[in-house]
C-alpha cells in the first residue's frame, strides 16, 4: 500500500523563540538550523527577517543544505501595493527558499488589530502569496487564530485559507493559536476546510498547547486530511509551548496506526537519533532535559517497582510500548527501596558489574540501599552516586584522595566602602599520596566555595577534572524545623556532554552537599578510566 507523506516543518527557531528566557543568538541559530538540518525535517523556518538584527544577520545566507530554509513575515499592509510595501520587500530578499506568511482569518483580529475591511486582508493575503511566487519563493500561509475564527464566522475564516490556496499557496496552515481548540473540533474543522475546496495535501496544522493537547490535535489533523504538521522541538514555544516534534516523530514513525498509512523523512536509522537530538538542544539552552519526557526521557523507559522488573527482564514488551533503542533512548531499571533483585542484578549487569543471585554481597547491598532510602537518599535520581556504592560493596573503588576534613565560614560585614556583604569561605584538608594538601577558596555562597576548594589542587589529578561542571543543584527539606533533614542532588557534567547525577543526605545542608560532590569528583576519576558504567553517565 502506498504511504502519503507527513510533512515536518520546524519553527523552533522562531515560533521557539517566543519562549520566556530563550534569546538565540545568531551563532545559537546557525548551529540549531545545522541540527534540524542534519536530522531531516522537511522545512526550518528559521525566523523574521527584518523584525530584529539577529533575524536579518541570520537570513544574509541560506543556513540549511537539505531542509527547505523558511522566512516568516506578515503579509502586506492594507492600502500600500505590494511592490511598495517594505516589510514585504524585506521577505522576499531574505536568502530562503521559502516565505511563511502570517494572515488574519478571524474577522474580529482584521477588524481590531489591522484596522482594514475584511476584502482588504483577502486582497493582501493573495497579492502576498503572488509576490512570493514570482520571487521564485514556495509560498505559504499561516491562518492565525482559524480555528477560533472559524467558530466565530466560518464563511470568512474558509474564505481566507482559500484565497491563499487559490493564490498558488504550497501549504496553508490552521493555526490553534490561543491552544484552547479540542481534539474533536480540530478534526471536524480541518474537515470541513477540505470540503469547502482546500486539499488535505496543502494544508498543515500549527497547534499551541494552552491544554496540554497540541499534540492531539496535531494528531487530530492529520486524521482529518492535513498532511503539514508545524512544531517545536522539546515542545518549546510561548506560553505553554507549542506542539513537540520530538513526541510527534516517533508517534508518526513507530506506531502503527500510522506508519502503516503515512511516512516521513526521518528513516528508522535516523530517528534513532532523536533522544541525542533532543538532549543536545537542551544542553544548548542550558537546561536540564525533561526526565518524564515522552520517548527521549530518562525516566521514558524506566521501571523502579520490582514485580514490573521481574516481568520487564522476561520480556520488555510487558512494560514497554516500543523499543527503547528505537529513538536512541535505553532500558533503565531503577534501584530503591521497592525493587527486588532482579532490579539490582539488572542494574549492575548493565554496568558492567557481574554478581550471582545468591551472593551474600547482593543481599548486603539491597539491605544498604534500602536503609539509606529510609533516611532519604533516592537512588533512582542518582546513578553515578549508586554506581559507586555498588563498587564500594561488591568490590573496591581506587583510593584516589582522602579528606581530613573541611570548615566553611559563613561571614556577613561591611567592606572597605561601607556596604554590607555576605562572605562565604571553605578550607579543605586531603591526603594525596600520603601527602597532606590544604585549600581555601572563596565562593558565591557556602557550597560554591566548598567546591571550588575540593576541586582547587587534586594533585596529579587535577588536569583530570579541569573540565568538570556541576550542571544543576537542587534540595529538598525531608522534613520539618531547623533541624530537618536535607537531601541534596547534584548534577555534573565533562566536556564529552555526559551527564551524571550524585546524591548526599544529613541534617547539615553543607555536609549533604559535600556527599555529593565528592561522590561527583570520584566518578569522574571513575569514567576517565572506563571504570563507570553508561547508565549513571547518560
Amino acid at each position: 500500500m502506498t504511504r502519503e507523506k507527513i510533512y515536518l516543518f520546524d519553527t523552533t527557531l522562531r515560533d521557539g523563540q517566543q519562549t520566556p528566557g530563550i534569546d538565540f543568538s545568531v551563532e545559537d541559530k546557525i548551529a540549531i538550523a545545522s541540527m534540524l538540518d542534519d536530522f531531516g525535517f522537511d522545512y526550518v523556518e528559521g525566523g523574521y527577517p527584518g523584525a530584529n538584527p539577529t533575524d536579518t544577520a541570520f537570513f544574509t545566507q541560506k543556513r540549511t543544505n537539505r531542509a527547505a530554509f523558511v522566512a516568516f513575515g506578515m503579509t502586506k499592509r492594507a492600502g500600500i501595493s505590494a511592490s511598495n510595501d517594505p516589510g514585504l520587500a524585506q521577505l522576499l530578499q531574505a536568502k530562503s527558499d521559502a516565505v511563511c506568511f502570517v494572515a488574519k482569518s478571524w474577522d474580529y483580529h482584521v477588524k481590531v488589530a489591522l484596522g482594514c475591511t475584511n476584502e482588504e486582508n483577502l486582497a493582501s493575503i493573495r497579492e502576498s502569496v503572488e509576490a512570493a511566487i514570482a520571487a521564485g519563493k514556495t509560498a505559504m500561509v499561516d491562518c492565525e487564530h482559524f480555528f477560533d475564527g472559524y467558530k466565530a464566522n466560518p464563511d470568512y475564516a474558509v474564505a481566507c485559507a482559500k484565497t491563499a490556496y487559490e493564490a498558488g499557496a504550497r501549504w496553508v496552515v490552521l493555526c490553534d493559536t490561543n491552544g484552547g481548540t479540542q481534539p474533536p473540533e480540530v478534526g471536524t474543522i480541518v474537515a470541513a476546510v477540505i470540503a469547502a475546496g482546500v486539499p488535505g495535501s496543502a494544508l498543515g496544522i500549527h497547534a499551541h498547547n494552552d491544554t496540554g493537547q497540541a499534540v492531539a490535535n496535531s494528531l487530530a489533523a492529520i486524521e482529518a486530511g492535513a498532511r503539514q504538521i508545524q512544531g517545536t522541538l522539546n515542545g518549546i514555544g510561548e506560553r505553554c509551548g507549542n506542539a513537540n516534534l520530538v513526541t510527534l516523530i516517533p508517534t508518526l514513525c513507530l506506531k502503527e496506526t500510522y506508519a502503516e498509512r503515512f511516512e516521513t523523512a526521518i528513516d528508522h536509522e535516523t530517528l534513532a537519533g532523536l533522544t541525542r537530538l533532543s538532549h543536545a538542544f537542551d544542553e544548548l539552552l542550558n537546561r536540564s532535559p525533561e526526565h518524564q519526557a515522552p520517548y527521549v526521557g530518562a525516566s521514558a523507559f524506566a521501571t523502579k517497582a520490582g514485580i514490573h522488573a521481574s516481568a520487564l527482564l522476561k520480556d520488555p514488551r510487558t512494560y514497554e510500548h516500543v523499543d527503547p533503542a528505537s529513538v536512541g533512548n535505553f532500558r533503565k531499571v531503577m534501584v530503591s527501596d521497592q525493587g527486588g533483585k532482579a532490579n539490582f542484578i539488572n542494574e549492575l549487569k548493565r554496568r558492567g558489574i557481574a554478581v550471582e543471585k545468591d551472593d551474600p554481597r547482593l543481599d548486603r547491598l539491597i539491605s544498604i540501599v534500602k536503609e539509606r532510602e529510609a533516611t532519604g537518599y533516592a537512588y533512582e535520581g542518582a546513578d553515578a552516586s549508586f554506581e559507586l556504592l555498588a563498587h564500594r560493596t561488591l568490590g573496591t573503588v581506587p583510593d584516589f584522595f582522602s579528606i581530613d576534613g573541611f570548615r566553611v565560614m559563613v561571614e556577613r560585614r561591611f567592606d572597605a566602602n561601607g556596604h554590607l556583604k555576605t562572605v562565604s569561605e571553605a578550607v579543605v584538608k586531603l591526603v594525596i599520596d600520603g601527602e597532606s594538601v590544604m585549600s581555601v577558596a572563596e565562593g558565591d555562597g557556602p557550597v560554591n566555595a566548598l567546591d571550588i576548594a575540593l576541586r582547587k589542587d587534586l594533585g596529579k589529578y587535577q588536569a583530570e577534572i579541569g573540565d568538570l561542571e556541576l550542571t544543576d543543584y537542587k534540595v529538598r527539606i525531608l522534613n520539618g524545623g531547623t533541624e530537618a533533614i536535607t537531601r541534596v542532588l547534584i548534577e555534573s557534567g565533562d566536556a564529552t556532554g555526559v551527564r551524571w547525577w550524585t546524591v548526599g543526605v544529613s541534617e547539615n545542608i553543607i555536609d549533604a552537599s559535600f556527599q555529593a560532590l565528592m561522590d561527583s569528583i570520584v566518578y569522574k576519576l571513575m569514567k576517565n578510566r572506563q571504570l563507570a558504567g553508561k547508565i549513571a553517565a547518560e
